[in-house]
C-alpha cells in the first residue's frame, strides 16, 4: 500500500531523514517508534504528501505520491496535535473537514453519522468540543481522520494524555479498524501498545531504519537473554539465560529458593539495546 524508496530529507545541514526505505503492506498495523529527533516527524509529513522529499519516491497503493491530492485523499490522518475546531461541535467538525474531502449533499451526513458511532461520541454529537474531555477529543480526532472512508490511517502519538478507558477504546477501535482490512501507521512511544497493536514494528534512528519485523522477531534478535531473579535465605542470583526453566531447574538442585521471577526480553528493551540510553531533549 506504501512504498517509500530511499528518501532523504534535509534542513539545511540537518539530515532528518537519511536513505530511508520501507514497504507497508495492505490491511496491517505497522508501528513507528523512534526517540525524539529520530526523524518520525519528517518522515510522516513525507508519507502524506505535507513534504516532498529532496530525493527518492513514495507512491501510494501504486497510484502515484501523496502530493497529488487524489492519491492524498485516500489517507486519513489523526495528528499529535489536536485538528479540531473547540467552538464547534463534533458534529461540525466532523461536517467541515467531510467537506475538505469532498463529502457533500447525500454523502456527507451518513458518514458523520458512522464517525460519531464508531468512536463513541454520537450522544455528544451536538455539544461544543471544548466541553470534551481529553480523551473526547482524542476520540474525534480519530473520528476526522474516518470520516472520508480512508484506505490508509495514520495515527501520530494517538492515546497521548488520555485516561485508561479512552485509551483502551482507541485500541478497540484500531482493532476494528484492522479487521476491516485499513492499513494503519502508528507512532507511538508507548512500547506496550506497539506490543499490543502492531503487526510489524520499525524502529528508527538519525533518519535511518534500524531494524524492522514482527514484534516477536525483534525480541528474538534483539531483546538479549531472559533474566531469571532468584532469593536464597537473603542473597539475590541473577542470571542471564537463553533458558530460564533449565536454570531454575538447576537453582532449586542446588539451593532452597525462597522466591524468584523471570524478566523476559521486552519492546522496550529492545528500543533501548538499538537506540542507546542516552537522554533526548
Amino acid at each position: 500500500m506504501i512504498v517509500m524508496e530511499n528518501l532523504r530529507k534535509t534542513y539545511g545541514p540537518i539530515v532528518a531523514v537519511d536513505d530511508f526505505s520501507l514497504e507497508i503492506r495492505r490491511g496491517e498495523v505497522f508501528g513507528l517508534l523512534g526517540p525524539n529527533g529520530a526523524g518520525k516527524t519528517t518522515l510522516v509529513h513525507l508519507a502524506v504528501g505535507l513534504l516532498e522529499p529532496d530525493h527518492g519516491r513514495v507512491e501510494i497503493h501504486g497510484l502515484g505520491p501523496p502530493t497529488d491530492p487524489a492519491v492524498r485523499a485516500r489517507i486519513g490522518v489523526a495528528p499529535q496535535a489536536l485538528a479540531l475546531y473547540e467552538d464547534l461541535t463534533g458534529e461540525e467538525n466532523l461536517a467541515f473537514f467531510g467537506n475538505i474531502q469532498g463529502l457533500f449533499g447525500r454523502d456527507l451526513p451518513p458518514r458523520v453519522g458512522w464517525s460519531l458511532d464508531f468512536v463513541g461520541l454520537n450522544d455528544r454529537r451536538r455539544d461544543k468540543v471544548k466541553t470534551y474531555s481529553g480523551g473526547m477529543k482524542r476520540r474525534l480526532n480519530l473520528a476526522v481522520a474516518l470520516v472520508h472512508d480512508p484506505e490508509i490511517i495514520l495515527l501520530d502519538e494517538p492515546t497521548v494524555g488520555v485516561d485508561p478507558q479512552s485509551r483502551n477504546a482507541i485500541f478497540e477501535r484500531i482493532e476494528a479498524l484492522r479487521v476491516e482490512g485499513r492499513t494503519i501507521i502508528y507512532t507511538t512511544h508507548y512500547m506496550e501498545e506497539a506490543q499490543r497493536l502492531c503487526d510489524r514494528v520499525g524502529i528508527m534512528d538519525h533518519g535511518r531504519l534500524l531494524a524492522m519485523d514482527s514484534v516477536k522477531g525483534l525480541l528474538a534478535a534483539h531483546g538479549g537473554h531472559s533474566v531469571v531473579v532468584a532469593e536464597t535465605a537473603g542473597v539475590e542470583i541473577r542470571l542471564d539465560t537463553d533458558d530460564p526453566l533449565a536454570e531454575l531447574t538447576r537453582l532449586q538442585r542446588e539451593h532452597e529458593l525462597l522466591r524468584f521471577t523471570v524478566e523476559s526480553p521486552n519492546l522496550e528493551g529492545v528500543f533501548l539495546n538499538l537506540t542507546g540510553r542516552r537522554l533526548r531533549d
